[in-house]
């Protein structure tokens, strides 16, 4: 997820996506996507076991800001709010 002006990046995991999504647009969760006003998903990938959602959402925040930036491109280079897709 990101900001308005896709200059700030979130990587989280949830079990539900649309819902979760919807309470960071809504302002409904405290801390990083209030404070960054995160309100826009450009990026999502669907995992079968939590497991292996865990290790992915490590190695995604593990890595570098080039290489998230990269990631999006390569699956939304147009920086839409995926959200109105779900």
């Amino acid at each position: 997820m990101t900001n308005k002006n896709n200059t700030v990046l979130y990587t989280g995991i949830t079990n539900d996506l649309r819902r979760r999504v919807y309470e960071h647009k809504e302002e409904m969760v405290e801390g990083f996507t209030k404070k960054y006003n995160i309100r826009k998903l450009v990026c999502y990938e669907i995992f079968r076991d939590v497991n292996s959602a865990i290790l992915r959402e490590k190695q995604i925040k593990g890595g570098s800001r080039a290489k998230k930036i990269e990631l999006v491109n390569s699956m939304n280079p147009e920086w839409r709010d995926l959200y109105y897709d779900l």
